[in-house]
Parts: structure tokens; sequence; C-alpha cells
């Protein structure tokens, strides 16, 4: 099954997740009746963390986001940070869906949620966009590449967001929570890759230049709504891991996609890209400089970034794995992420030894 198959749109309710719907639409009826009557619910197939459903009512879909029930991880699946920033990136007109109602109330569903618009458009569920020609291609990378350099270039304050992380020692924090999050879940089991990695990070990370920004976290082109006809990002998508950060830390982690093997989400490492239209890694971490006005990083800072973010991406692996353990994992694919935290931190480690 191709990875759009399998992603894509809303099925059944997974068992696990189902929700008290007499509470739901007594809620909805309360705090949210211009929505009209509720009508159906489904799951979507895609995302990791956080359960998320469409809810078909009486004006249309809308789309529930929630927590998930049981024990969780300290900090993990925030959805009111989510709410939080996408609120204030709507009103400064970055494409993301508008937000409708939070509910804090975990005695409704069993874990906080919120509702947001549903946007309907294209999402690429494949990295290499493989429905497109050449140029349509190409466009939608220029795309994806400018809305990442917009986002990097908002002003915090002038935003409402300058409460919304600590700025400054962004990757010190950052590989300071994620090695912990890594070390304190015992359900998931130790890797010596990602040992090495803890020990490694906190010893060349670069000096802290002062950049900040609203970062996202997670951006890549299946977390963005493409208009059905056009390189248009209508909106980007899942904010769980968004904060005050490093803009580049941010970047590099987008740049991922072009060192993660194609059956890793959102990687197409050993693509054709001269014959797909897609530019080069070079290229287009250059275009996000000019674009940010920014000197691109040396080859030993890159060095670091990629290894940072892959040892990111496999805690978030590892976080997965603990998850099924738990029996808490959202996503029907959850096992295959899991499969796969071996073999990316070891993608990781040998970042650590290129000198590219």
């Amino acid at each position: 099954m191709s990875q759009q198959a399998a992603f894509e749109g809303a099925g059944p309710i997974r068992a696990g997740h189902e929700l008290p719907l007499d509470q739901l639409t007594d809620w909805l009826r309360r705090h949210a009746p211009n929505l009209g009557e509720l009508q159906k619910v489904s799951q979507f197939n895609g995302g990791q963390s956080n359960p998320t459903y469409r809810l078909d009512t009486a004006t249309g879909a809308c789309v529930l986001r929630r927590k998930p029930t049981g024990v969780v991880l300290k900090g993990a699946h925030a959805v009111e940070r989510e709410f939080k920033v996408i609120s204030a990136l709507r009103q400064a007109d970055f494409p993301v869906p508008a937000p409708l109602a939070l509910c804090e109330d975990e005695a409704v569903i069993g874990s906080p949620f919120y509702l947001m618009e549903m946007v309907e458009g294209r999402i690429f569920w494949t990295p290499t966009l493989p429905s497109l020609t050449p140029a349509q291609r190409s466009a939608h990378f220029e795309t994806l590449n400018a809305t990442i350099a917009r986002l990097h270039a908002l002003d915090v304050a002038a935003i409402g967001l300058d409460d919304y992380g600590r700025p400054g020692n962004f990757f010190a924090r950052q590989i300071a929570r994620w090695s912990r999050q890594y070390l304190e879940d015992d359900l998931a089991g130790r890797d010596p890759n990602m040992d090495r990695l803890v020990a490694w990070l906190p010893e060349h990370a670069p000096p802290d230049d002062g950049s900040v920004a609203v970062v996202h976290g997670d951006f890549r082109a299946d977390n963005a709504v493409f208009a059905p006809d056009r390189a248009e990002v209508r909106a980007v998508l899942d904010w769980e891991l968004s904060t005050l950060g490093h803009p580049m830390g941010d970047f590099t982690y987008h740049l991922m996609m072009y060192r993660l093997p194609p059956h890793m989400i959102g990687g197409f490492a050993g693509a054709d890209l001269t014959a797909l239209g897609i530019p080069t890694e070079a290229d287009y971490l250059a275009a996000y400089c000019e674009r940010v006005g920014r000197t691109p990083p040396t080859p030993q800072e890159l060095r670091f970034y990629m290894a940072f973010n892959m040892f990111r991406l496999a805690a978030i692996f590892h976080g997965i794995k603990g998850r099924i353990a738990r029996g808490t994992a959202s996503s029907v694919h959850a096992q295959t992420m899991a499969d796969n935290l071996a073999e990316l931190a070891a993608l990781a480690w040998a970042q650590t030894e290129t000198t590219s």
C-alpha cells in the first residue's frame, strides 16, 4: 500500500479512541452552537500523537484534536498550546486552520480537546509528490520553502507569542528535553546509538546566536494542505511540537527529507532529483537562507543540525514505541514508526561522522 493510500482520509474510530458522543454533543450545543447538530464522527488515518477526528455537522465539517487518554509523558500532547499558536498565527494571516473552540475540561470526553476549521485541499503523503509533473513539483517545493521562511520571519512579540517558549539556548534545552524523555521511558527500552547521541550532542552544539522564531517542529509536505490545483499552501497542520526556538534548527528538520530513506516518513534519499524537478539539498538550503537573510551553515554546523534532528525524530519514534506499550498510540501506523527506531538512530549517529 502506498503512503498516500495508507494515510489519507478518515475512517471508523479505532479501538481505544472512542468518544462519548452524548457528552460531546451536549458540549457542542453549549459551546459551538453555530456548528449545528453533530451527525457523524470519523477518525483521520494520519497522525501519530494526538488522536484527530472529523466531525460532520449540520453546517459542514470541522476537526477535533484531543490529548490521548491514559498515562502520557510530562509536557507531551499539549493541545492547549496548539490552540494558542494557531489562534495567534491565524491573526497574523499565516496559513493555519481557523480555531473554533477549546475545552480544557477532561470530564467532557476524557481529555482536553479543541475544534478547528476543516481546510479542504490536497495533502501529499508521499514526499516526492508523485502525482505532479516536474514543473509542478518544483513549484510546490518552492512554496514549502517560502512558507517555512515566512513562519520564521514573524515577529513573535508582535503576534503575541513572546511567552510561547523560553528564548535562548534552544539546542541545549531541546537536547535535554528529548534525552530526558528517551531515558525516562523505560517501557520503550534503550538503543546504543541513542545513548551515544545523548553524550555527543551537548558537546557539539553551536553557540547560541540569539535567533528566536516560532518553530513548527515537524514541518513536512504531509503537514501542509495545498490548494487542489496550484502550488499554494492553504494551511499548515500539526503544531504539537511548536515552540519558540532557533529557526535553522527547525528548517534543517525539514531538510532531513533529503537524507531519510523512502520507507521513513518524509524521506526521499536516493531519488533522482533532477528527473523529479526537486531542488538539490544545497539549493533548497540556499533558497531558505536567502529568504530569511541568514548565512548558510558551515559543514560542521550542518553535521550537528542533521544529527540533532534525526536524534529528535528518533526520540519521537521511541515515544511512539512507549505509547504502544502503554496502549495509547493513536495511529494505525505507529508500529511501523517504532520498528524504524534502530535504523533511524544509526543514521543519526552516522551524521556525526560526515564532513558535509
